[in-house]
């Protein structure tokens, strides 16, 4: 959807809190544990039901189920697709991202955090790839038409992993180039991504592999050739997706780190803006990339595009002052015009189940402040109170 005409709407990027004793029987569901599948299944409808009324009553105008029921917005996929039969690890993901080199006593802590989530199963590609979760995704579709029933929004959205993002935490070993396995990825997915659309939700396609994974590859050269490989098989996989009707999510690693190996929004901009969906989510709070609004005084948005700058900082328990916010959405308005901005988060709550870094009480606190944030920039550029 695009945004609205007449005021700022507030929307985030999908993963959001779990309550304790639902994260438990996550965590003993992935790892293999017996669990009732039928109680599972009453516990991720409340699950879902409760998330969204907390979103609405936030001020959250364009909401999901918080992809409460996914052990991680990525590694999910592995119930879902055939050929994911290989062992993977959370340390071989971490070494493609996050270019610790000058910092090795912070990548010793880093270490110890993602001890977290060392129930998380990670997989490998190890046989030919094809979609069998139509049952899991309907599922998600028919908790989320539920959980909104008579609650408060201006539209919804249903998160899905990118074929390049699947690639990074699910690597290849079995086909015989980069590019055949993730043309396999494209056309696996395109059915959730179709399921997703057809239910009328609108589609969020998660791209941390568009960013994320800059640090690992060894040049800005070399990146933008993997980015280029990308955004054609997520083209490819979206080409039943009205641009309009879908969004993607760009992101450099949802972590409290030093991110000096970042790379920079405005050497990869141009390759971002090749991807078909019309709404693009960056991170924009944080200490490393607030100032990247400014890339818009030399990119012009192309027509029919919209930003999604992230408002809220997702890896800290500061809640942003509203005027913050504000100012925030004022200068991406500035430079895209206040008709293509949307109000959103730098990344997830709740990006791998038991892994949260921001308690639930100081998430909700945030997402007030980002409603309130958003009325005050749009009273700014409209003249009046929205």
């Amino acid at each position: 959807m695009q945004p609205r005409m007449d005021r700022i709407l507030t929307t985030h990027s999908g993963s959001l809190p779990r309550p304790a004793e639902f994260t438990s029987l996550v965590l003993a569901r992935e790892a293999g544990e017996p669990v009732d599948e039928a109680e599972f299944a009453d516990e991720v409808r409340a699950v879902v039901r409760k998330t969204v009324q907390l979103q609405s009553d936030a001020g959250v105008d364009v909401l999901n189920d918080g992809e409460v029921s996914k052990p991680s917005y990525a590694t999910y996929v592995k119930d879902r697709l055939t050929g994911f039969g290989g062992e993977g690890s959370i340390q071989e993901v971490a070494a493609s991202v996050m270019g610790l080199d000058e910092f090795p006593d912070f990548a010793e802590k880093m270490a110890q955090t993602m001890q977290s989530v060392a129930t998380v199963r990670f997989t490998t590609c190890d046989g030919p790839v094809s979609y069998v979760g139509q049952g899991a995704v309907q599922a998600d579709i028919d908790n989320l038409k539920a959980g909104t029933e008579g609650v408060t929004e201006v539209a919804t959205f249903m998160s899905s992993a990118s074929p390049g993002v699947i690639s990074v935490f699910s690597p290849n070993r079995y086909y015989g180039s980069q590019e055949d396995y993730l043309g396999a990825l494209a056309e696996a997915m395109r059915a959730e991504y179709e399921a997703i659309h057809r239910a009328g939700f609108i589609l969020q396609v998660d791209c941390p592999d568009l960013a994320m994974t800059a640090p690992g590859a060894g040049s800005l050269e070399n990146f933008r050739r993997q980015m280029e490989m990308n955004i054609e098989a997520l083209n490819q996989a979206l080409v039943n997706v009205p641009a309009e009707a879908s969004r993607i999510h760009i992101c450099w690693g949802n972590a409290e780190m030093p991110r000096t190996s970042d790379v920079e929004l405005k050497d990869i901009i141009d390759i971002i803006l090749r991807a078909k969906p019309a709404g693009f989510m960056l991170m924009a709070s944080n200490g490393r990339h607030a100032h990247e609004w400014k890339v818009f005084q030399d990119t012009k948005l192309p027509e029919g595009k919209y930003v999604i700058p992230g408002v809220l900082d997702s890896t800290s328990n500061i809640v942003e002052h509203p005027e913050v916010v504000a100012d925030r959405l004022i200068r991406y308005a500035g430079v895209v015009g206040r008709e293509n901005v949307m109000a959103g988060t730098d990344c997830g709550f709740g990006t791998f189940v038991g892994m949260d870094v921001v308690v639930p009480s100081v998430t909700w606190a945030k997402f007030r402040a980002q409603a309130e944030g958003a009325r005050i920039a749009s009273a700014q550029l409209w003249g009046s109170a929205a």
